[in-house]
């Protein structure tokens, strides 16, 4: 990217953040949420804080992720506790992502009146809203502030963004919630997460950059870069002794390989 271009997209996110006095970031401890974490707290100091919600959905890797980056950018790090999935989540619509957005808005809120902060940052970008995202829904409901919108920045320059602003995530995969592994009308259970969860922690233990297990039943249907499909044979019978291991009757490799949303084509499929 043009440097020059990429300065000027970090100048404008820098000028929209510091017209808040006090602000509470929505951290995931993702790119997005990260460089937002970033400015805030150079353009705001201790008036800042990034805030975490732990629930069944959020991977333990990336909780550790998420506190290693705060830390990294000495920024202060509140983990919020949601022990239970919100029933809306459990039924698993089209539109849970809407109703999970609203519980993570409440929590928020509430965190940030305690603390004294005057908004809530959520790190969404531009290129989101060409994507199934109830959850945009639902922060455009709440008048959320959404900074890297304000800055004009998408997907495509939050990377080097981030590089730029000395992030050691700046390459991090993209991450989403365990339950976008579960197909849409199967019910989500803490069970189903748990397995998802370690078969992921197990591949990537093995040195796969990009991984998504599908929860298909009985059935996992695995996802890495079409580059790692060789790898992915080379340790086939690890693979099959792994997730059988977790109670997957079934394992499958998507042939299409991995890519966002995948649980997201039914529902292209029922609008043609």
């Amino acid at each position: 990217m043009n440097e020059a271009l990429l300065e000027d997209k970090i100048k404008r996110l820098r000028a929209v953040i510091a017209e808040k006095k006090s602000l509470l970031v929505a951290f995931s401890g993702g790119v997005d949420s990260s460089v937002l974490a970033r400015v805030a707290s150079e353009m705001l100091g201790h008036h800042t804080a990034a805030a975490t919600i732990d629930s069944p959905t959020l991977p333990r890797r990336e909780l550790a992720i998420a506190r290693r980056v705060a830390a990294e950018i000495g920024i202060r790090h509140i983990v919020i506790a949601a022990a239970d999935l919100v029933p809306e989540l459990v039924r698993n619509s089209c539109d849970r992502c809407y109703f999970c957005k609203q519980g993570d808005i409440a929590l928020f809120r509430e965190t940030a009146n305690a603390d004294g902060f005057e908004e809530i940052a959520f790190g969404v970008t531009v290129s989101d809203y060409g994507e199934h995202r109830p959850g945009l829904r639902a922060l455009n409901e709440a008048g959320a502030f959404l900074p890297l919108v304000e800055a004009g920045i998408g997907k495509p320059e939050i990377g080097p963004i981030a590089k730029a602003l000395g992030l050691s995530n700046h390459d991090l995969p993209s991450t989403t919630c365990l339950s976008s592994r579960i197909p849409y009308g199967q019910r989500i259970t803490p069970e189903k997460l748990a397995q998802v969860e370690a078969a992921e922690n197990f591949l990537l233990s093995q040195g796969f950059r990009q991984v998504r297990v599908r929860h298909q039943g009985d059935t996992a249907r695995i996802e890495v870069m079409p580059a790692e499909f060789d790898k992915l044979l080379a340790l086939r019978m690890e693979v099959l002794d792994k997730l059988q291991e977790l109670d997957f009757a079934y394992i499958t490799v998507d042939l299409r390989g991995y890519r966002s949303g995948s649980m997201d084509e039914v529902l292209m499929e029922k609008k043609v």
